[in-house]
């Protein structure tokens, strides 16, 4: 039996755990995506379905993998496909690939970090919000929608806004400004996600399994992650303990929304309310790691290796 790797090595948070898995001694495969033009698959149908994969003429039975972390992007944009057309050979063979993969890892009994179908709630950012809601953290007072008039009452009534996407496409959160109340109207063109801005200070967190890794994070920008670009100073990041009540819930969180790994934005507010404002499903948290020391990558290959020494499926 073996742990499947799927994504690039030039990503970080791939390559970490790959190196983390590779210092435990765990059987490993990884199945680099660059080579996406070399590798073909094959489902064999029958009473129990098989998935096996050849990459550069090795074949792999895809029944052998007990373990899976996925950290994949879209084939088709690669370097050597982006500027292909859909209609062509190559282009059709990438997203064959990325559908039969994807397919594999929503149905098999192997434990999965994360499984795509529960990857999928990001990109509704209204509906992600319901479960974190559910889960008891405080929810922004949020406005989706393609009408300006509304937008226009809503600023009118929450004063200091954001605005950010709608879906999991990655996006800089900023406040609403002058020069955006003047061009309302291009909201009809798509619907837009505006919430209540919350003062305070952000906080992130990693839930690995059953461990939560915070990190508290000092800066004075709307989105931290753009400080500099934005002219401010460079966040300041410390590790934290959560309140055991604040910990719990982000388990809980990650449980409802089925993500045995997730990254999870919070903001402590003056008088001590949490709020939640989302949920990464695939964390790019070797940020983080590399800031404060937090052992997230050995955690995230000890699930992996622990799932990989057991003999019944973990589904």
């Amino acid at each position: 039996m073996t742990i499947l790797l799927w994504g690039l090595v030039r990503d970080q948070p791939m390559a970490a755990v790959l190196e983390r898995l590779r210092r435990l001694g765990a059987p490993v495969r990884f199945l680099d995506q660059r080579r996406v033009l070399e590798t073909t698959v094959r489902v064999d149908a029958g009473p129990v379905s098989r998935t096996c994969l050849t990459v550069a003429g090795e074949e792999f039975d895809l029944d052998h993998v007990r373990a899976a972390y996925l950290r994949p992007h879209d084939s088709t944009q690669l370097p050597a496909l982006r500027t292909q057309p859909p209609s062509s050979v190559r282009w059709r063979h990438a997203a064959e690939v990325d559908q039969v993969l994807n397919a594999w890892s929503d149905r098999t009994s192997a434990y999965v970090l994360n499984r795509p179908e529960a990857a999928a709630g990001n990109a509704s950012k209204p509906y992600q919000l319901r479960a974190v809601a559910a889960a008891g953290f405080a929810v922004p007072a949020t406005l989706v929608t393609n009408d300006p008039d509304r937008v226009e009452a809503f600023l009118r009534e929450h004063g200091e806004v954001i605005v950010k996407s709608v879906s999991g496409v990655r996006s800089r959160v900023r406040r609403v400004g002058p020069a955006d109340v003047a061009r309302l109207a291009d909201v009809t063109a798509c619907p837009t996600q505006f919430q209540r801005r919350v003062p305070g200070t952000d906080v992130r967190v990693h839930v690995v399994g059953a461990e939560v890794f915070a990190v508290e994070v000092d800066s004075d920008a709307d989105d931290y992650r753009y400080a500099r670009a934005l002219g401010h100073r460079d966040p300041v990041l410390t590790a934290i303990d959560l309140p055991a009540d604040v910990s719990a819930r982000c388990l809980d969180l990650a449980k409802r929304l089925g993500l045995p790994v997730a990254g999870i934005d919070l903001r402590r507010t003056p008088d001590g309310e949490w709020y939640c404002f989302e949920v990464n499903p695939s964390p790019g948290f070797t940020y983080y790691e590399s800031k404060t020391g937090q052992p997230i990558a050995a955690a995230l290959a000890g699930l992996l290796a622990a799932a990989e020494l057991c003999k019944e499926p973990t589904r």
